[in-house]
């Protein structure tokens, strides 16, 4: 049994979602191995304006593909969230909030703790 990942808190990683299922190994938690290039680390509350932004980014988290087994996403959804994909939504005054339990500790390579902190969902 391999042993549970860290979030950014140092405890162990919490569950993101299960609905919808959300890691990019679709475990439900934000977990990243080496397919993962896209660093799929936050774990965050969707918000309408951040879903916009996402998609205006190139990056649609909203329509649904069942093709892909993809439901969309809707505010309110918890989702894993590629590291960079959330610092450019934070430099564009988007982010959306942060479960900070449930955000994988590799994802302080790519943003400040003090700043998942600013934006965490109690």
């Amino acid at each position: 049994m391999r042993p549970m990942p860290l979030n950014v808190l140092g405890t162990e990683l919490e569950e993101c979602s299960r609905d919808p299922l959300t890691g990019f190994y679709r475990t439900g938690c934000c977990e990243t191995g080496s397919e993962d290039s896209g660093f799929h680390l936050i774990c965050i509350e969707a918000t309408a304006e951040f879903l916009v932004f996402s998609k205006a980014c190139g990056n649609d988290l909203s329509t649904a593909r069942p093709e892909l087994g993809f439901p969309g996403i809707l505010p309110g959804d918890r989702w894993c969230l590629c590291a960079e994909r959330w610092q450019q939504a934070l430099d564009a005054g988007v982010a959306p909030p942060v479960h900070l339990q449930a955000t994988h500790l590799l994802a302080l390579e790519f943003v400040d703790l003090a700043d998942l902190r600013q934006h965490a969902k109690a």
